[in-house]
């Protein structure tokens, strides 16, 4: 064979497999065509027939406030929030609060509220974009991010067209589809810190910068708006809320000082019956006063007591939603009775009544003493609470004495330094009645009140509780969480409140009864009379 036969042949050769590929490609192709087309016609009508079908609306989201009138118990709340985002500036707020109270229905029904405001830079095209924080997964890569939104690099999966032509993409995370609207953020406080720290720099920019190592400014294949997302990011000016049952000590500083602060109260049982009896109307079911009544003091929260109707209605097909039925599914689903203080009418040697707040709640505490004489040089005990607190401090834990223990060792030594009785002279044991959680100094009053009772062998006056922080020389400092206690006061039948002299205007301004002690000398003669 000649050499240019033996090219010929080759090249035959080469041709032939050419058109062999180029045949089974355009099979696999139009095979592959084929059966995409069969499976998304078989799973469109699998999901056509799941969107044709559905349960009915249950009575929980049926009873869901429509118009902020539907919102009880957060009249005041609901007027701070409408001027924190209504207005010509909105702001970014903080919004505090137990569950169940209405914080994510209000904001929602308040950004429409703003877009009715000429006034208001909110209009028709604002979104209100919900997120819950403690479902906000990322990666440290930042390959997924629903938040902030992430960059597609080539090198991942899903890249698509562009990625195979190694070009990046960006795509846009919740703060980017809330541009011009609203980003709820639910459970902020419990928010990932790197998230926190990025939020932080996306509400100072009012945008979100990308970075990814495959972007080049001098690559001509990219196309031009994903060269002018790297450089000057992505829209993102919205109005942050964020919702929180934590405390605003355990907010970052630096969030706190970028929001309003807003503060929904726990549900009082007035407002726990309004919404039970809206509940029962909805269900089309009538109940008593006296039926609302004892669901609301199963209720910690207005969801429970939509839960509480909604099956107790459900156990008969007709009529009255009676007593006994409020009973049964607290006894079944073990919805635990509230705990409703009222003051003893007798008087008793040793006896005190603090005032504190709990979850938002005024509580009051009952403290009892009682203080025998020894030689042997005395001895302190304290029933009911905290001995030891964790603190952090400069990047540090510390461990110190509690408040509470501090706060009785004050009142001990303010007694022994202003009236001259010797505390090594007697054996004294406090005591927390019911096991109320006291973690603060403003008991110190009331502690100081029990000590000089049980050793002047007097009662105080039974109604007439008391709050204040007591200083080694006796004085009686402010406290906070005056409305709240007074509250608490009042409605567990007290007959005067006494507070710190410096805390009486806030005090009076919810109850007129309520009397201010500057010291503990002051303190004694309103409570004993003497």
């Amino acid at each position: 064979m000649q050499w240019y036969e033996f090219i010929i042949a080759q090249a035959a050769l080469m041709a032939l497999f050419f058109l062999i590929f180029r045949l089974y490609a355009k099979k696999e192709k139009t095979t592959a065509k084929t059966v995409v087309r069969y499976d998304d016609n078989a799973d469109m009508q699998a999901l056509k027939s799941l969107r044709d079908r559905s349960l009915s609306v249950p009575l929980a989201e049926i009873s869901r406030p429509k118009s902020l009138s539907d919102i009880v118990g957060q009249e005041d709340a609901i007027i701070a929030l409408r001027a924190a985002l209504c207005g010509k500036n909105p702001q970014h707020i903080l919004i505090y609060g137990p569950p169940g109270v209405g914080k994510t229905c209000a904001a929602r029904l308040l950004l429409e509220e703003a877009k009715k405001n000429p006034d208001s830079p909110f209009d028709k095209s604002s979104q209100f974009v919900e997120l819950d924080a403690t479902c906000v997964r990322f990666d440290e890569r930042a390959i997924a991010d629903p938040l902030l939104g992430c960059v597609h690099d080539p090198i991942y999966q899903g890249a698509g067209a562009l990625g195979s032509q190694g070009i990046p993409q960006p795509k846009a995370g919740a703060v980017t589809k809330a541009h011009c609207g609203v980003l709820f953020l639910d459970e902020i406080g419990e928010l990932h810190p790197m998230q926190m720290n990025k939020l932080l720099k996306v509400l100072e920019d009012r945008r979100v910068f990308f970075e990814s190592s495959y972007y080049s400014r001098t690559n001509k294949n990219i196309p031009a708006h994903i060269h002018d997302i790297f450089k000057n990011g992505l829209p993102a000016d919205f109005r942050l809320i964020g919702a929180t049952t934590r405390s605003p000590e355990e907010m970052p500083p630096a969030l706190r000082s970028r929001c309003v602060e807003i503060f929904f109260s726990p549900l009082s049982d007035e407002s726990l019956i309004k919404i039970g009896e809206r509940a029962a109307h909805i269900a089309g079911r009538e109940a008593k006063a006296s039926t609302l009544a004892l669901c609301a003091s199963y209720s910690a929260s207005g969801r429970d007591c939509v839960n509480i109707m909604q099956l107790a209605g459900a156990l008969r097909d007709s009529g009255e939603i009676t007593s006994r039925d409020i009973e049964w599914v607290a006894r079944t689903c073990h919805y635990a009775q509230k705990y409703s203080f009222s003051f003893p009418k007798n008087e008793k040697i040793g006896r005190a009544f603090g005032l504190g707040v709990g979850q938002g709640m005024g509580i009051v505490i009952e403290i009892e003493c009682v203080a025998r004489r020894t030689a042997s040089g005395g001895s302190l005990c304290i029933n009911g609470i905290m001995d030891e607190e964790e603190i952090e401090y400069a990047n540090r834990r510390l461990h110190r004495k509690s408040m509470v223990y501090s706060s009785v060792e004050n009142a001990l030594f303010a007694v022994q330094n202003v009236f001259g009785i010797e505390r090594k002279n007697y054996d004294v044991v406090f005591n927390i009645i019911g096991g109320v959680p006291v973690d603060g100094p403003s008991a110190g009053a009331a502690f100081c009140a029990a000590y000089m009772s049980a050793l002047l062998k007097k009662p105080l006056f039974s109604c007439c509780p008391m709050t204040g922080e007591v200083t080694a020389s006796g004085e009686i400092r402010p406290v906070g969480g005056i409305r709240e206690k007074v509250t608490a006061a009042v409605s567990s039948g007290a007959k005067t409140v006494i507070v710190p002299a410096e805390n009486l205007d806030e005090a009076r301004a919810v109850w007129q009864h309520a009397a201010g002690a500057g010291d503990i000398k002051e303190l004694m003669r309103q409570v004993t009379g003497a």
